[in-house]
């Protein structure tokens, strides 16, 4: 029997960064599925099946005539909609002649697609990352594509314990991993909570505040199933209030991440940091991509080696620590939603 993919198909997964789309051929795997994505020469994203109806071979291959991709093989062509408008040596085209249209829409900087049932393509499902786009922050990011299983991510994003030994130098220190940590989750979003008071700050966040002193360190985690996670996180000086809800005097931050399966054990991790501080100093974001840039790379290291020795242990079991708790509710709400599909499946069989 075979096992049941690790990703739902109903959901929106960021595919690009809107400024990585241009009028060519971009080929792209999202959740299983060969994509190629372009752009129109009045600026829509488009996104069509990887394989011309003929003999499968990768339309990215091809290239664009106007807004028609042709086939690199026969000149087979198809139109933004995926319909063959033009066939060699004949003049009646094949009624099936198509290939697939993914549903697509841009927000919050990405684009975004739909890989599964087009009707059910709700674009009021399509994650809240507005502070991506907000003019009252300022940021930018990157893409890693890792070589793990996407819910790899998701698990070192929903415990951040791991700041401690992986990140000691940069963002991670001993309060991390000693403070305690409060999980609530609803039917698709689980969030994790966790306040360091009193605490010296780590390299990174010292100086980010720029003053002197112990700091209140905040991380607020909301992940909303299947794959994106919200973080955020700030630091102000002890006793100005933060954890009553006072920020002024401190520096916060979101760390926007939304990491799209590409196959069982690769992904597309799309990672922005955006602040609400200095937000006209284009020095300072570039300092603080570049520095967040070097922490996920020590992440990718951690998850990617992970992956590697999950491959070699097939058989081995987990065990759960009381830090994993937000990454098993995450978890649980990324199952619940392959198994509504594959109940949804099984019943449309039987109803045939």
């Amino acid at each position: 029997m075979t096992a049941p993919r690790p990703f739902p198909l109903n959901a929106w997964y960021a595919a690009a960064w809107d400024s990585e789309l241009r009028h060519e051929l971009l080929p792209r795997t999202i959740a299983g599925a060969k994509m190629v994505l372009y752009r129109t020469d009045n600026g829509d994203a488009v996104a069509l099946q990887d394989a011309c109806w003929h003999r499968l071979v990768p339309l990215s291959m091809g290239k664009l005539i106007g807004d028609d991709i042709q086939c690199a093989y026969h000149g087979i062509r198809y139109n933004a909609q995926g319909r063959c408008v033009f066939m060699p040596s004949q003049e009646t085209i094949n009624p099936s002649a198509a290939v697939r249209s993914f549903p697509v829409v841009e927000r919050h900087r990405f684009v975004w697609v739909w890989p599964g049932d087009p009707a059910l393509a709700d674009r009021a499902l399509v994650p809240d990352l507005h502070w991506n786009k907000d003019p009252a922050w300022a940021g930018d990011g990157k893409t890693i594509h890792a070589a793990c299983d996407y819910r790899l991510i998701v698990d070192n994003l929903m415990d951040l314990t791991h700041e401690t030994f992986i990140h000691s130098s940069s963002i991670g220190n001993d309060a991390v991993a000693e403070a305690p940590f409060d999980v609530t989750h609803g039917d698709r979003t689980t969030t994790v909570t966790r306040w360091m008071v009193d605490i010296e700050p780590p390299p990174f966040w010292r100086k980010q505040l720029g003053k002197p002193g112990n700091v209140d360190r905040w991380q607020i985690i909301q992940f909303q199933a299947p794959c994106t996670v919200a973080i955020d996180v700030g630091v102000a000086p002890t006793g100005t209030g933060a954890p009553k809800g006072d920020r002024s005097q401190g520096v916060s931050m979101v760390v926007i991440n939304t990491i799209t399966p590409a196959t069982e054990k690769t992904c597309h991790y799309f990672w922005a940091n955006v602040r609400d501080y200095r937000i006209d100093e284009q020095r300072v974001t570039t300092e603080i991509r570049d520095a967040i840039t070097r922490v996920f790379g020590e992440d990718e290291r951690i998850v990617e080696a992970q992956q590697r020795a999950i491959d070699e242990n097939p058989d081995h079991v987990f065990y759960n620590l009381n830090i994993d708790a937000g990454a098993m509710w995450a978890r649980r709400q990324i199952d619940a939603m392959v198994e509504a599909e594959a109940q949804m499946k099984r019943g449309v069989r039987l109803a045939g």
